[in-house]
């Protein structure tokens, strides 16, 4: 949002609490923002002072014991202001305070900060585990940085206050000075900048933050320490709450997103902030009149959804009931049931999302634009499996307008750590790390290339059977770690020495398998860029029969680079984001393959061997 300059400056701190007594007498801030029912309304939060702001991504407000609070629920969390500047650009002093709750720790997490268009002017953020200050003077060609000492327990409020005072950075938490560092100078002017919440643009690294916002506050003056302290006073009560925080409301951590379609049946899963009934209502329209109930009750939701017709669309919407008597409903979405075997279809294939919610978000809203019938992922979902945020905050959200609508078909990568949040978060056919499932004329055979492979073991010889018992038109196979790959220093550093495996030799051993029973494609990960091979067979590329191996990485991780040279399976390689559309139509194959721009770069057209 284009700011316009704002010259009328008259700062101090009022109570910062909904509910609670009014604070001492003294100046006003330059900018104030209570979120409640009574300030946010469509899409705005109208300012008690100053200008108000424009909500942007998703969000939801929550009520706690004392009051209301912004929740802030997805990836995409800014509050852009629209009716004014809030006039720091350039102050030599200010202040700004925030009662927040952090849900979910971050290595780079911003509360709030006001942000040019190249550089941020200040943060009030927050890291893995402590409050955070940093400003940009014109002093200085760095940010300075402060980081507090007192650790922040997720869950659980806290006032946070930042004062700049042109000689020094102060933050406080709970009243008290926590950090300082030396800083001077006026705070950097721009033409144009933004307030952001929940979010830190200045970091690639930054992921939007999953907490509250109570009230947020400026003023264009250096507040000294016992008026900050009398602030912390007026809303204690908050930070005395024994239990935490987030038990008092029902809010929605992972929205409803789809698992194991079949041509008769769905699965909806989705997570709440506190256990409660399963319900999914359902129906061929968007009234969802029928309705159909879990047994138990658990933050984590899955209700299996039976007895449907083959390739037909239904509406469907969750609501979960707490025992207290809360309940909190998701929106009405779509889906379809697998379609006939002798009906076309399409899919897509994204794979390592990893950290990077911005690209596979992008990624997985172009692959949502063609319709696809459902998702393949190769693995390295999340960049930590064992970290929830990276599911909550990073994965889930991402590809949220997705796999709302069509259901995800993964295997494990190395990322994911064969942690139990994979496991929670799936549903597949035992023993989940592999499976096989069918889907119109094809068949899918999805591998854990993380564990043993070789020809005594188990998921080798399971392979083995079911390939040879499969009569589908189109075999495929999914697993992370790729055969053939001609990355530059992944299997040898190719910029050092000519040796290289130019894949990976465990996932090799597999390779024997697929010749055997004319695997057509085999779907991998891994390495973070595109590769497409020839037909290779007994190690060689050959003109005829044989399977594709391609490597689809290009989801959000890092980018990697191909080696030098050519190897002898090469027959197109990219270094791009990317994801990918496999079109079927009986013994017709076209494959389409699009950059991060939508743009079609890899084009391929196959006829069935069977």
């Amino acid at each position: 949002m284009m700011l316009a300059r704002q010259t009328a400056l008259v700062p101090l701190i009022t109570a910062v609490v909904a509910n609670v007594a009014a604070a001492h007498q003294g100046p006003d801030p330059i900018a104030h923002w209570s979120f409640n029912s009574r300030s946010v309304s469509d899409g705005v939060c109208k300012a008690r002072l100053g200008a108000d702001l424009r909500l942007e991504g998703d969000y939801a407000l929550a009520r706690d014991a004392y009051g209301e609070a912004l929740d802030l629920t997805g990836w995409n969390q800014i509050a852009s202001e629209a009716t004014g500047s809030i006039g720091l650009e350039g102050a030599d002093a200010f202040t700004v305070s925030a009662w927040v709750l952090i849900d979910e720790a971050e290595r780079w997490g911003g509360v709030v900060g006001q942000h040019g268009e190249d550089s941020p002017l200040w943060v009030l953020g927050y890291d893995s585990e402590r409050f955070t200050f940093s400003l940009t003077t014109v002093a200085s060609d760095q940010p300075v940085e402060v980081r507090g000492e007192t650790p922040y327990g997720k869950g659980k409020w806290f006032h946070v206050a930042a004062v700049y005072d042109g000689e020094s950075a102060r933050l406080y938490v709970n009243g008290q000075l926590d950090a300082k560092g030396a800083a001077s100078g006026k705070i950097t002017t721009t033409d144009d900048s933004v307030v952001v919440l929940g979010s830190r643009p200045d970091h690639p690294d930054s992921h939007p933050m999953r907490g509250r916002l109570r009230e947020v506050s400026l003023y264009d003056l250096a507040a000294k320490p016992a008026w900050v302290a009398h602030t912390f006073d007026h809303g204690k009560q908050l930070v005395s709450m024994q239990r935490d925080a987030r038990a008092d409301a029902l809010t929605l951590v992972v929205k409803p997103y789809l698992q194991f379609g079949t041509q008769t049946g769905m699965t909806v899963m989705w997570q709440t902030s506190a256990p409660g009934d399963s319900v999914v209502h359902y129906g061929p329209t968007a009234d969802c009149e029928k309705e159909l109930a879990a047994e138990g009750v658990g933050p984590i939701h899955e209700v299996r959804i039976e007895g449907l017709e083959p390739e037909t669309q239904y509406f469907y919407r969750t609501v979960t009931t707490d025992t207290s008597g809360r309940s909190i409903e998701s929106r009405v979405s779509t889906f379809s049931t697998a379609v006939h075997d002798d009906s076309p279809f399409a899919f897509a294939i994204i794979s390592d999302t990893q950290t990077n919610a911005d690209i596979a978000h992008r990624v997985a809203t172009h692959a949502w634009a063609q319709r696809p019938s459902f998702l393949l992922h190769p693995g390295d979902l999340v960049e930590t499996g064992t970290n929830d945020s990276h599911w909550t905050q990073h994965f889930f959200p991402s590809l949220d307008p997705l796999i709302s609508r069509v259901p995800f078909y993964p295997v494990l990568g190395n990322h994911e750590q064969n942690a139990s949040n994979y496991y929670e978060y799936v549903s597949l056919p035992d023993p989940e790390y592999y499976y096989e499932f069918r889907y119109g004329n094809a068949h899918f055979f999805m591998i854990d290339t993380n564990r043993n492979v070789d020809p005594s073991s188990e998921q080798h010889r399971w392979l083995d059977r079911a390939l040879a018992a499969s009569d589908a038109t189109w075999k495929f196979v999914c697993h992370h770690h790729p055969p053939y790959s001609s990355d530059e220093n992944d299997y040898g550093d190719l910029w050092q020495t000519s040796q290289s495996t130019r894949g990976d030799l465990r996932a090799r051993q597999l390779s024997k398998l697929y010749d055997k029973h004319s695997v057509d494609i085999v779907w991998n990960g891994h390495i973070h860029s595109y590769e497409r091979t020839w037909p290779v067979r007994d190690g060689k590329a050959v003109d005829g029969e044989g399977p594709i191996y391609m490597i689809v990485g290009g989801g959000g991780g890092g980018l990697e680079t191909p080696g030098p040279t050519r190897p002898f399976f090469q027959n197109q390689v990219r270094r791009a984001h990317h994801y990918v559309m496999v079109h079927i139509n009986g013994p017709n194959l076209e494959l389409r393959s699009y950059d991060l721009d939508d743009r079609l770069f890899d084009t391929v057209q196959l006829r069935a061997r069977r």
